[in-house]
């Protein structure tokens, strides 16, 4: 491999330690906190593990429309590529997804809806189908005929709206049930809790009873059912009778303790409805769109009723992804904590990095200069070695721009070092005779264009093997490049002091064509033989 590879190589390694910045910036906005969005967001940061371009920035509005609004502005500001968002109410929030949309951000809008169109792509399950499901359930549960409670999600909410109105079109079909009772909750237990709390403690409603609660979600269908609890001990305990809890239906049938299908499973719930998270396809959604793939503007996630008959089934393979996810997120924290004992490492591999790249240009450096030297010694020798009648020697091998400026006079006056130049047992020194008797058979024979390496060697008493070794070894050069340089030099020389044309000086120094040695010529002094004496009278 060539020096100056190993520096492009090693430049390549110290950038390939510093660049680590992820490539994606998403900004994820939740209009509230709860299980679910737990869940979902929980989901998209284990799918952006299997990434190392991607950064996720969560913000929760806490059912607070004015700051989503607030903060969908803020991710914008801090220079998100991408908005995931889930509006809290329909209107409200429509005019932060414009802005983000109008300055050229995607953005992909989940869950609930907005009254905007300005949007990237939309994800949700179908929420009216729910409700009307539900409501078909119910009947069924009922024979067709009873009273029902309704405890709606956030009031202005999209699936609060379609999950109202798909419950309703399935209960007209059946004249004999009546929706006696409708509250207002904002998707949490514990206002589900008081609104359902404060109507029983209603004086227009003693003697009524309630034979189905539907919870637009399952948090809202457990905090009705704890206040038809608190109320059946209170009657218990003032009228020695127990009444009968109605029977409780929600949406959301998330997997855990603490979810849906366990509840109907241990028959808290009669039924629930599987509203599926899934943050990992949002997130694969958000990078097909900034990376320029196809992507489906819409998409309806499947969804299932959950009943006593199912539950068992669905919570073992809902509790055998929990395990399987418990599994990739410790897997994802030993990493992690293997990251942060490798980037105590890291400044001083990047360090490393530069030292090795400073010492190889170093390194190069010196090779270069040295080569340089041994070229510049090269050809001193090569020059020195024929001090012909005194006359001025040529001029060492230059390059075209500089021949053409430079005087044919600037020649450098050497002449073979005697053994008095060199200091004692140098290599030079030890091997003049050899060299003073090898110029002398180049000087005798140099006129003959035939003569070859072996009658150099043969007048030398050498075999041709010996010279060549010997030269070598003192020069550098080998015979045949120390012959052509004592004709060059030669027929500069000749050139310079005589009225010669080019020809008869090429066939005076042994060449057999004048055009090869015009070429030869031009290679060694960066000038053609025709210019020799021009440059002299200039």
């Amino acid at each position: 491999m060539k020096p100056y590879r190993f520096i492009l190589l090693y430049s390549l390694l110290l950038c390939g330690c510093m660049a680590d910045t992820p490539h994606w910036h998403i900004g994820v906005s939740q209009c509230s906190e709860d299980i679910w969005r737990d869940w979902q967001n929980e989901e998209m940061k284990l799918e952006a593990h299997f990434r190392d371009d991607v950064r996720l920035s969560f913000a929760t509005a806490h059912d607070d429309s004015r700051r989503q609004i607030q903060q969908i502005d803020s991710l914008v500001a801090c220079g998100i590529d991408l908005l995931i968002v889930a509006p809290n109410q329909m209107q409200n929030i429509s005019s932060a997804i414009d802005r983000a949309y109008d300055s050229g951000i995607p953005v992909i809008v989940f869950e609930r809806k907005t009254d905007s169109h300005k949007f990237t792509a939309f994800v949700s399950a179908d929420n009216y189908e729910m409700g009307r499901q539900m409501g078909e359930y119910m009947a069924v549960q009922l024979g067709g005929q009873g009273n029902i409670m309704e405890v709606m999600g956030l009031k202005g909410s999209s699936p609060a709206l379609e999950r109202h109105r798909g419950f309703h079109d399935a209960i007209t079909r059946y004249p004999d049930i009546k929706v006696v009772a409708t509250l207002h909750g904002d998707w949490t237990e514990m206002t589900a809790y008081e609104a359902t709390k404060r109507w029983l403690n209603g004086t227009s409603v003693h003697g009524m009873s309630i034979d189905v609660v539907f919870g637009h979600n399952d948090r809202t269908a457990m905090g009705a059912r704890r206040a038809f609890e608190e109320q059946v001990a209170r009657n218990a305990s003032s009228q020695g009778q127990k009444d009968i809890l109605p029977l409780f239906c929600g949406i959301d049938g998330l997997p855990g303790e603490d979810g849906g299908i366990c509840q109907v499973r241990d028959s808290l719930l009669t039924a629930s409805y599987i509203y599926p998270t899934r943050g990992d396809l949002l997130l694969q959604l958000a990078l097909e769109i900034l990376e320029g793939k196809t992507y489906k503007k819409e998409t309806l996630l499947t969804s299932a009723l959950v009943t006593h008959e199912n539950a068992n089934v669905l919570y073992l393979e809902s509790e055998e992804v929990v395990r399987r996810s418990q599994r990739l997120e410790r897997m994802q924290l030993l990493a992690s904590h293997y990251l942060k004992e490798l980037s105590a490492q890291k400044t001083i591999t990047v360090l490393a990095c530069g030292v090795i790249v400073l010492l190889l240009i170093a390194i190069v450096l010196f090779y270069l200069y040295h080569r340089g030297q041994v070229n510049i010694r090269r050809e001193r020798v090569l020059n020195n070695l024929w001090n012909m009648d005194n006359s001025p020697d040529p001029p060492t091998c230059i390059s075209a721009p500089e021949a053409s400026s430079a005087p044919a006079k600037q020649v450098i006056e050497g002449t073979l070092p005697s053994e008095t130049d060199e200091p004692p047992g140098s290599k030079l020194s030890d091997a003049s005779p050899f060299i003073n008797l090898f110029r002398e058979v180049v000087e005798r024979n140099m006129s003959n264009s035939e003569l070859s390496v072996e009658d150099l060697a043969a007048d030398m008493n050498l075999s041709r093997v010996q010279l060549y070794r010997k030269v070598k070894a003192i020069t550098g050069s080998s015979p045949v490049e120390l012959l052509r340089t004592a004709r060059l030099n030669r027929g500069y020389q000749l050139l310079l002091t005589t009225d010669k044309t080019v020809s008869e000086v090429a066939y005076a120094v042994g060449f057999s064509a004048p055009a090869y040695f015009t070429k030869c010529f031009k290679d060694k002094f960066g000038i053609v033989p025709g210019e020799v004496r021009s440059k002299v009278s200039a």
